[in-house]
């Protein structure tokens, strides 16, 4: 047994904390919903596990999901994959993430220290509406592909919504992968409108990306409109680059637009496409559904990261990785979001502080390198910021080391719930993660996430405890992928989850459940496979938790 769970919680929430948290609401609203007695997390969890119709129709009811849930919740239960949830369901993802148009904060962005502009509610919503009219002029319609290669920008979320918006399937990733890695990636799914950054800072440089743009709008013959956006750049020119405008004289004639024509599609309808990172070989694209997703990131927000209306979420992330998915859908949870690109180093990694002292963020989200980082810079954010409002700080990007523990507490912010999360581009979303209600045990994730089977086997398919083993999932959840794009008989997906346990889901991390039943999570074994068989490039790469870097 790791050391790291000897001692004392470093961290143990107030009565107040419990009694006032969206867990503990939601597990006194389930307990008279279904007639539970769900006295303490343990409960919660085996109840939200061995009762999934119950559990899922609680998370589509205490979410307020805008659509038609149907009389069916989960249909084939037993068979990974296989599972249905929902088949009767109609929703529209971005109707879920629009549910406001007020004058409040939706999206906050600083560009390093050179950018910092802002959008209310009200500004997005009529953002995307300009942009899903542009697209619909055009020819975009469910099921059509919408691709972004920028950085982590408000307009990037605009398009997303705008696609989603309209029934199409959204993909992004970051200028940092370069013209190739876009064309890996986008050329997989055929894009009709690509979304491209003029550039973008890095260490207070500009980097042009113009030409890097032209080649891949050259590169990819399906797309019929390259938008540009104006972000490093006051002046552009676009008569080297196929099909190109800028993203004002896309949207110009449709500007007068006022409310999106939110298509009504099935629970599984495809919502993105994401790639994994760190294996050989070009990235499998995996195709994830709107309800799945809406539902997993629901979920988290709200009961396991305590998100409330008017909180302030950001996380330091880019586009394409498994955070930057997760962090928009704060909005469905009422929360504002905070964009920050650029270099994490500005100021020694103090700019993110003062990010979260300018913009009163309440939950901050940063990669386990960062906090090794900045520990190692000699940063000490409690003294010299005011972090007063900070109530939740998420490490993502592989398991956080026992000591980044001890720096968080003692050189961040001694009131905190720190929680390290365990996910991936695979789900979209986690296995293992916070929870505002349980203490904090140094070098531990807190718990199984809700409605996830999650298991700990040797190599023989044997429940261990106590012992480094595999991390599994035993049974079906909304969040799994539909399948991977070009797989029309699923033997890739098979192939990359299911192949060395029958019938559950092998996720490749060696990992150990600890006494407090919470999780450490070591990485991958030597023998651990990436998607469709493809041999992970390192450890890291292996944790869907490295997308946050």
């Amino acid at each position: 047994m790791s050391d790291a769970v000897a001692g004392r919680p470093l961290w143990v929430p107030g009565a107040d904390q419990v009694g006032g948290a969206n867990m503990t609401a939601f597990s006194r609203w389930a307990e008279t919903r279904w007639g539970r007695c769900l006295p303490d997390y343990t409960a919660l969890h085996a109840w939200s596990v061995d009762a999934p119709a119950e559990f899922w129709t609680s998370i589509w009811e205490d979410g307020e999901v805008r659509g038609r849930m149907g009389s069916r919740v989960v249909e084939n239960s037993e068979s990974m994959p296989g599972t249905r949830w929902f088949p009767d369901a109609q929703l529209n993802f971005a109707e879920n993430l629009l549910r406001s148009r007020d004058e409040r904060d939706a999206l906050v962005f600083w560009g390093e220290d050179r950018v910092r502009n802002r959008l209310s509610h009200g500004d997005l919503y009529r953002q995307v509406a300009h942009f899903a009219a542009a697209l619909q002029e055009m020819g975009v319609s469910a099921g059509d592909r919408v691709v972004a290669w920028t950085p982590n920008l408000p307009e990037t979320i605009v398009a997303m919504l705008a696609a989603s918006g309209i029934g199409a399937v959204f993909s992004s990733a970051s200028p940092h992968c370069g013209v190739q890695g876009a064309l890996d990636r986008f050329g997989q799914i055929e894009p009709k409108v690509l979304l491209a950054a003029d550039g973008y800072y890095r260490d207070g440089e500009i980097i042009d990306c113009m030409h890097s743009v032209a080649a891949i709008a050259e590169g990819l013959p399906s797309v019929r409109r390259v938008v540009v956006v104006p972000y490093v750049h006051a002046r552009h020119d676009l008569s080297h680059v196929r099909h190109a405008r800028m993203l004002s004289d896309f949207v110009k004639p449709f500007l007068s637009v006022t409310e999106i024509p939110f298509v009504s599609l099935p629970f599984d309808h495809p919502l993105y496409v994401v790639y994994p990172s760190g294996v050989a070989g070009v990235p499998k694209g995996i195709v994830h559904g709107a309800g799945g997703v809406l539902l997993q990131h629901l979920k988290e927000h709200r009961l396991h990261c305590d998100i409330r209306p008017g909180d302030r979420l950001s996380c330091f992330t880019h586009c394409g990785s498994m955070m930057w998915y997760w962090l928009v859908s704060g909005l469905a949870s009422g929360a504002g979001l905070l964009l920050y690109d650029g270099s994490m180093t500005l100021g020694n990694g103090a700019i993110l502080f003062d990010y979260a002292q300018v913009e009163r963020i309440t939950h901050l989200g940063v990669s386990a390198t960062f906090i090794d980082r900045i520990a190692k810079a000699g940063l000490r954010p409690r003294e010299t910021h005011d972090l007063v409002r900070l109530r939740a700080f998420f490490s993502a990007e592989g398991g956080l080391a026992p000591e980044s523990f001890d720096y968080v507490y003692q050189e961040i912010k001694a009131d905190v719930c720190l929680s390290s999360i365990s996910g991936s581009a695979d789900i979209l979303s986690c296995f293992a993660l916070g929870n505002p209600t349980m203490p904090v045990w140094r070098g531990e994730i807190q718990c199984k996430g809700l409605g996830m089977a999650i298991d700990v086997l040797n190599d023989i398919g044997v429940p261990v405890r106590g012992e480094v083993g595999a991390l599994v999932c035993s049974r079906a959840f909304p969040a799994m992928p539909i399948g991977f794009w070009n797989d029309p008989d699923c033997a890739q997906y098979r192939a990359a989850y299911f192949a060395r346990f029958e019938n559950v889901w092998c996720h490749g991390e060696q990992s150990e459940f600890t006494p407090h039943g919470g999780l450490i999570i070591y990485g991958c074994s030597d023998t651990a496979v990436g998607v469709a068989g493809e041999s992970v490039v390192s450890d890291s790469s292996c944790s869907g938790q490295r997308a946050a870097t």
